[in-house]
């Protein structure tokens, strides 16, 4: 084997299952793709070498000795820098939260690592996850593997880029817009935002406690799968969750579609695209039609005007949980962040509004979803932009990078259903095009298998950057 890295997570946890790679083996590897790479990507924002290789060691240890967890044992992972890592800083991108380190781990942290996972570090990400771009005046921006010059989308940027890059397996990522979906797209690889409620959020720098997700971004559709058995679950501590029986999401992933019915929401989230996403979400469809799905066009009963109301609510909350912050210290914020959280808040009929309107969106996806099995999108309006380019053009249209990448996107937070990102593409120039499932609440085993059945049928998954 000359390149662990190359390996999915999949097919890491099988060999070192075999014993034809060990832990400590890829852990290196890892490290040294690290190492080599993330000067020019800048997708760690810190890297916990030793603890690494010490915990490689140890797992090596318990899969000598027969104690085997399952098949995270042994495969490193990456953490957006949201997530709270017990003695290792977690400062959410910003100034303000520099050098906090948590006493505790998040509780989806807890999960991987009991199931012997190996932390490699912490990921780059937007400043308090307020952005599309990752483009971070704190910690610098992130670079997109496919071109150097351009965003990976955020802001789980650090993560989509790590896991493009082959500089780990899987990484964690958190979804308020499309933050994580939105990466998995331009970067090329997939990405997963559950049901609101399966997957806690105890630990995480919030954004929204309304419409935050946690989710991994992995490089193909059994590799999120994985994750998700592991991470999903209820949590006394995080309110949102629901006990629900675990589901082997894994066992779901079987490339039969056939009488699958997806709808297509043609008039809310195709009128206005790049003609090249236009053209490789056609052919998605196509293939998806050829493996026996019944694709028709519908319409999922709320307007871009009800996603822009429903938004405001996350202004709100952001306002709220940053409070006590900007009143201590406000020069810690840069300067488009500390405008956007001392705006004025919403007057009360607008913020009624605001709450009628996530209510309709809610309604209107789970009417919808009660017709069709399956939504089908472009993942965003364009492939990646230039970093430090906003506004961003789509057909002669200006727009900024939050309405450019997340329009197509944040439906899917406030209505809190599954929805996945999955390569579908790329542009004349290289540039990864992603295509977006959604699924009833709760029922990621179709949204993952119809996912499945398109990746077996395509190999825009196998596809890596030239670093």
């Amino acid at each position: 084997m000359t390149d662990p890295t190359a390996l999915t997570l999949a097919e890491a946890s099988r060999a070192i299952a075999r014993r034809d790679l060990s832990p400590h083996e890829l852990t290196r590897a890892c490290l040294e793709r690290i190492e080599r790479l993330n000067p020019r990507l800048n997708a760690f924002v810190l890297v916990t070498a030793e603890r690494a290789l010490q915990d490689a060691a140890r797992a090596e240890q318990e899969l000598l000795a027969g104690h085997y967890r399952g098949p995270l044992h042994g495969v490193p992972v990456a953490f957006k820098d949201l997530y709270d890592t017990a003695g290792v800083e977690t400062a959410a991108g910003s100034a303000v939260l520099r050098g906090r380190v948590p006493s505790s781990d998040a509780t989806v942290v807890r999960r991987l690592l009991d199931a012997g996972a190996i932390m490699l570090g912490k990921t780059n990400t937007h400043e308090f996850a307020w952005g599309t771009t990752t483009n971070n005046p704190h910690t610098g921006p992130t670079r997109n593997p496919w071109g150097h010059d351009r965003i990976p989308g955020g802001s789980s940027g650090g993560s989509g880029a790590a896991v493009a890059a082959s500089l780990c397996p899987v990484a964690l990522g958190t979804d308020t817009g499309g933050s994580i979906r939105i990466p998995a797209a331009l970067c090329g690889c997939v990405g997963l935002k559950p049901t609101y409620g399966r997957v806690s959020r105890a630990g995480i720098v919030p954004m929204s406690w309304r419409f935050d997700h946690a989710g991994p971004l992995a490089r193909t559709v059994e590799d999120v799968a994985i994750v998700l058995d592991i991470i999903s679950g209820y949590d006394p501590a995080d309110f949102a969750t629901v006990p629900l029986p675990q589901v082997d999401h894994r066992q779901a992933l079987i490339p039969d579609i056939r009488g699958l019915r997806i709808g297509v929401p043609r008039d809310q989230f195709f009128s206005l695209l790049d003609p090249e996403v236009i053209v490789a979400v056609e052919e998605a469809l196509e293939v998806l039609r050829s493996l026996g799905a019944i694709v028709e066009d519908i319409d999922p009963g709320f307007t871009r005007e009800d996603v822009v109301s429903a938004w405001r609510l996350v202004n709100v909350e952001g306002r709220l949980h940053h409070a006590p912050y900007l009143e201590k210290n406000p020069e810690a914020y840069s300067e488009e962040l500390r405008n956007i959280l001392l705006q004025p808040l919403p007057e009360p009929l607008d913020l009624s509004a605001a709450y009628l309107a996530s209510y309709r969106v809610a309604e209107a996806l789970r009417h919808t979803l009660a017709q069709v099995d399956l939504l089908v999108t472009p993942t965003t309006m364009r492939p990646a932009s230039l970093i430090g380019e906003d506004p961003v053009e789509v057909e002669g249209v200006q727009l900024s990078t939050g309405a450019a990448f997340a329009s197509l996107t944040m439906p899917f937070n406030i209505g809190g259903i599954p929805a996945i990102s999955i390569p579908c593409g790329f542009s004349s120039e290289g540039l990864p095009i992603g295509l977006q499932l959604a699924a009833r609440p709760f029922d990621e085993a179709t949204l993952l298998r119809a996912a499945f059945a398109y990746e077996c049928a395509t190999d825009w998954h196998r596809k890596a950057p030239t670093l």
